[in-house]
């Protein structure tokens, strides 16, 4: 017989505004320079509309009994409200202050889809993520070979004028 080893909450976020949730996980090989101390794993979750929002559901697969490290993310018309807390034991517990984050902004005059680019390191040793907070799904990058400088390199399709976030785990 197989037994449930995960945990699950809920978020009931009101009308426009969309919940998600990654859990910073520890990287216990990260002795090597090569990879990363720490990567963000996004939480499955389900959705269920209610009266006047949507209830969200999150699930932690593997819980740990020092915690697991959360980061929020939620999404509203005009604004992002970041915060970070730890899921131990059936409780979670939020940070009393937002973490500083830094911002920049992309912008084009014209209204056709473009590619920026950036730079991608596929073992995930710097970890960007760009969010679209409509949809509050991760914008994937299409990777491709840069023959000029011998890397592999990732274009992302974004629309002018529109808000994205993109941030970046840098724990130390």
């Amino acid at each position: 017989m197989e037994y449930l080893q995960g945990k699950h909450f809920s978020v009931t976020d009101p009308k426009n505004s969309n919940t998600i949730i990654y859990e910073i996980v520890k990287n216990d090989k990260s002795e090597s320079k090569e990879i990363p101390k720490y990567t963000m794993e996004r939480l499955d979750s389900i959705q269920e509309l209610r009266n006047e929002g949507t209830k969200r559901t999150f699930f932690v697969d593997l819980p740990k009994k020092s915690g697991n490290q959360l980061l929020f993310l939620t999404f509203s018309e005009e604004k992002v409200t970041i915060n970070q807390g730890v899921l131990k034991d059936n409780e979670i517990k939020f940070v009393r202050r937002p973490v500083p984050m830094k911002f920049d902004t992309i912008y084009k005059e014209s209204s056709t889809p473009y590619y920026k680019e950036y730079n991608y390191t596929p073992n995930m040793k710097r970890q960007i993520s760009i969010v679209d907070p409509d949809t509050g799904e991760e914008v994937k990058p299409i990777l491709y070979y840069d023959s000029k400088t011998n890397k592999i390199k990732g274009k992302c399709k974004l629309q002018p004028n529109k808000t994205y976030l993109a941030f970046q785990l840098r724990l130390s």
